[in-house]
């Protein structure tokens, strides 16, 4: 079955539908405590659901919004129909179309499209990893300080969560850590080799389900944060590396985890 063909095809219609919301700069609506959500992400959902049904009507899919259904199914999609909607909300561009597929759990197709640069990036479970039809691969580097990292916080009860302590050690370690707003845009970019490594606590499945097989695809490495295999839906966070620095981050990360930081936080004046 054609299944990342279809994929790639559902992402670049939901991105031109985002593309042109983008454009109209709609509002956005509060979603829990702090999450945001737009009429794009509704639309877009629906629009993907919708056409991943009528191609696969034996699919389970799960998606952000709710729209999926039947999520035990031996096949099973996972949708992000607007990866970036905080971005998206303030027209920063960097929000993407997230599609992934599980076979029994273990992942074989991922799409992640930027509809803005126009940037798909495509992966199938032992075919490689692709950016609009060429060969992407991770990079080179070897050490954590010549590394250029990303991470992320969540939406929701950012003062709970642990990421500021990871945070700022990795940016003292190395040459610098971004912070994109789009989980799946950031795995894509560590593919691709323009980051060296991604972490992050709290991810979704539909966050990260098509990210990490690209970067496994294009040789790189993914764990969780103590270096124990990552689950898509049941793993709490995620590091995502080139493979080279793994071990390394993971000892600096390790020393976190103990309360031992290697740079002190510098006192306020």
């Amino acid at each position: 079955m054609p299944y990342l063909e279809t994929a790639v095809e559902i992402a670049r219609e939901a991105g031109a539908l985002l593309a042109n919301y983008f454009e109209r700069r709609v509002a956005f609506e509060v979603k829990g405590e702090f999450d945001l959500v737009t009429e794009a992400d509704r639309a877009s959902e629906k629009l993907v659901v919708e056409r991943l049904r009528s191609h696969f009507p034996s699919h389970g899919i799960v998606a952000e919004e709710g729209g999926g259904h039947d999520p035990q199914a031996e096949y099973c999609w996972y949708v992000d129909p607007l990866d970036g909607t905080t971005n998206f909300a303030h027209s920063f561009p960097a929000f993407n179309v997230s599609i992934g597929l599980a076979r029994a759990g273990q992942m074989v197709a991922g799409v992640v499209y930027d509809p803005i640069h126009q940037e798909m990036f495509t992966a199938e479970r032992g075919a490689g990893a692709y950016l609009n039809n060429r060969r992407i691969h991770v990079s080179q580097i070897k050490r954590m300080a010549e590394c250029l990292g990303s991470s992320g916080f969540p939406a929701r009860k950012r003062d709970h969560n642990v990421n500021i302590h990871f945070y700022y050690q990795m940016a003292m370690a190395s040459h610098g850590v971004r912070r994109t707003g789009s989980a799946a845009l950031d795995l894509a970019f560590v593919a691709c080799g323009r980051l060296d490594l991604f972490w992050e606590f709290g991810l979704k499945p539909w966050d990260v389900a098509a990210g990490t097989l690209l970067v496994t695809e294009a040789g790189g490495r993914v764990s969780d944060m103590r270096g124990a295999p990552h689950s898509v839906t049941q793993s709490d966070h995620l590091l995502a590396d080139n493979g080279s620095l793994h071990g390394e981050v993971l000892e600096a990360f390790g020393e976190v985890f103990q309360g031992r930081l290697r740079v002190p936080l510098p006192p306020v004046p």
